[in-house]
């Protein structure tokens, strides 16, 4: 045998030296102290937290105390292993081995329990992953939903009602701005206001599946204000706190809010360095408290709330020049305003005149001048699309209407205006679509349940129109308009006069309203001279169903004289029962002049109609 082969009974150099390691492991003790260590880690943080729980203390208490837990475990196991002989021993190799990798795994639990949030996600998701995180938010069926529920008055003043009610909806605002949370009945959520809330019942209605309650009580110069995060499948409470503070730091408390929510739910803010999400902040309370009351009154609509709401708006930009929050609400108050004449229902072209010149130029330079002070002003650039769109500008209103939508996918007034548009120009599965997606995030809203069951009218679902618009309340008076035009389509003629005698008295200009009923009473007769009929306004589907087709068009030609372009009326024409009308050249010429065939040139044709020869076109 060799004198350099292996003797039987001698272990090769790396298992002594293994064998060497473990051996001292061993006689430290360090397996035992790890051991100990973790036990009493456990029992001291199980008691911090029921002590959180009993006492209120906020979560980060929890958090830190696991944190400094995890941290002394490598500490514990260095000292065990130099506890008595680190003076005394050179350190070795294997020692060097143990010590780096008790140093490296403690760092791992610094940086993944203290790195900022928005670092985590994007350390676990590339670009792709983000963008497929947003693609999630915006589907009902993957995205993290929640619903502001309206937060209670508590100050024994009912005149107060418009401060809770302005927390809840700033609130909201401020939640729309994180990018991975889909925040749904951002007004239908109001359809639960001052009753029994049943959680689940709600979270079912609303698709959401996280819900924000809380109460405001005032009191002097000082607010309290009391918010709390639910889970609308077991009602369970996720995050509560109280903020009680002077009224100037209401901004400050809905900003902590929003981020205290967002962290609760894991949700990153999506935020660059220095913003914030309540960024756009009046300059005093008194403007702030005027503009949450002209917010209420330009959500209830109506020609009353709305110009009460403008000049409110009116005084507050005023006050505060620089407060973009107040021009972007102002700027849809004049877009709105015209809309509730009774100048404009009734056809009456020169009293729709003067209101369209009293208001549409305000409306798109208070517009302007929201984007102009908030670059990030989704509601600014949704007012301005929807100025443009009155005045005819279709394709620049197209492009803010995207503008409007990218900084915030779910902005219902976007989504609602835009979709309007839609329909406006023939693209009515389009349409469909996008009212289809706000329906689920908007189920309760009055108007937004009106213009809905419309274009589902014009997509051929009757039945789906009329159940929509017979649950809406009975002093809607758009929704007698549109049922009694769904009836009068259908050939259900005596429903459809019923329907218009539930409009209330001054809707529509004298004598309006009754001359409709009327002939509706008469069809489907042919009146014996159309042309010495009454102009209907609004009313005007009346004509189609007593032989006077060519009377059909004088409301929109009306609008144009007026100095609107296209709003609330053109869609109608995309019915099939408007067919032999569309065939007509006073539809083309029609088109034409509201800026409408020129959109089909650039974004392309609608289904119903197409190019022909030179300029001209046909429609079925």
């Amino acid at each position: 045998m060799s004198d350099d082969a292996p003797r039987a009974n001698e272990k090769p150099e790396h298992l002594d030296r293994l064998s060497s390691v473990w051996r001292r492991i061993y006689e430290r003790k360090l397996v035992q102290w790890s051991v100990a260590y973790v036990a009493l880690a456990y029992a001291i943080q199980h008691s911090v937290v029921l002590t959180e729980e009993a006492f209120e203390w906020p979560h980060a208490v929890q958090q830190i105390s696991m944190l400094l837990l995890v941290l002394g475990l490598p500490v514990v196991m260095t000292f065990a292993w130099y506890h008595g002989e680190r003076a005394s021993r050179r350190i070795s190799g294997p020692e060097l081995t143990i010590i780096a990798i008790l140093l490296a795994i403690g760092s791992l639990f610094f940086y993944v329990l203290v790195r900022p949030a928005e670092e985590a996600v994007a350390s676990r998701a590339p670009v792709e992953g983000i963008a497929a995180a947003r693609s999630a938010a915006l589907n009902p069926a993957t995205a993290l939903s929640i619903a502001v529920l309206p937060f209670d008055n508590i100050s024994g003043d009912a005149s107060q009602e418009f401060f809770s009610d302005g927390m809840t909806e700033e609130i909201t605002a401020a939640l729309a701005k994180v990018p991975d949370l889909r925040v749904v009945a951002r007004t239908s959520a109001f359809q639960f206001k001052a009753q029994n809330r049943d959680i689940q019942s709600i979270g079912q209605q609303l698709h959401a599946t996280h819900f924000i309650e809380g109460s405001v009580r005032r009191a002097g110069t000082r607010v309290r204000i009391t918010a709390q995060l639910i889970k609308a499948d077991d009602g369970s409470h996720v995050w509560a706190e109280n903020y009680d503070r002077e009224l100037t730091d209401v901004f400050a408390i809905q900003e902590d809010i929003a981020r205290a929510i967002t962290a609760s739910l894991r949700v990153p803010l999506g935020l660059k360095q220095g913003e914030s999400l309540v960024s756009s902040r009046a300059a005093d309370t008194a403007s702030y408290q005027d503009y949450l009351r002209a917010k209420g009154l330009v959500r209830a609509r109506g020609l009353k709330p709305l110009t009460d709401g403008a000049a409110l708006l009116e005084q507050v930009v005023g006050r505060d020049p620089n407060y973009a929050p107040a021009w972007a609400l102002l700027a849809m108050a004049y877009d709105l305003i015209p809309n509730y004449g009774p100048g404009w229902l009734s056809g009456d072209v020169a009293e729709a005149r003067r209101a369209a010149d009293a208001s549409l130029p305000k409306a798109e330079a208070a517009a302007q001048r929201a984007i102009q002070l908030d670059s990030k002003s989704a509601d600014g650039y949704a007012a301005l699309a929807l100025a443009q769109a009155l005045r005819g500008k279709l394709l620049a209103s197209e492009e803010v209407f995207s503008k409007a939508l990218a900084l915030d996918p779910n902005n219902p007034d976007a989504l609602h205006q835009y979709s309007q548009i839609l329909a406006e120009t023939g693209r009515l599965k389009e349409a469909l679509a996008m009212r289809q997606r706000l329906q689920a995030l908007e189920p309760f809203l009055p108007i937004v349940i009106l213009s809905t069951a419309d274009v589902l009218w014009l997509n051929g679902q009757n039945d789906d129109a009329i159940a929509m618009l017979r649950d809406l309340p009975t002093d809607v008076a758009l929704r007698m308009i549109f049922l009694a035009r769904i009836y009068a389509s259908v050939g259900r003629y005596n429903e459809a006069a019923d329907t218009l005698l539930e409009i209330a008295p001054g809707t529509f200009s004298p004598g309006t309203l009754e001359e409709s009923i009327r002939l509706l009473r008469t069809a489907p007769t042919a009146a014996v001279s159309p042309q010495s009929l009454r102009r209907l306004g609004y009313l005007d589907f009346t004509y189609l169903h007593i032989g006077a087709q060519s009377r059909t068009l004088e409301f929109h030609e009306g609008n144009l004289e007026a100095g609107y372009s296209i709003q609330l009326g053109v869609a109608t024409l995309w019915h099939p029962s408007y067919s032999a009308v569309r065939k007509t050249e006073r539809f083309k010429a029609l088109m034409r002049k509201v800026g409408v065939v020129a959109y089909w040139r650039a974004k392309g044709w609608p289904s119903q109609c197409h190019p022909t020869t030179g300029d001209d076109f046909a429609c079925e």
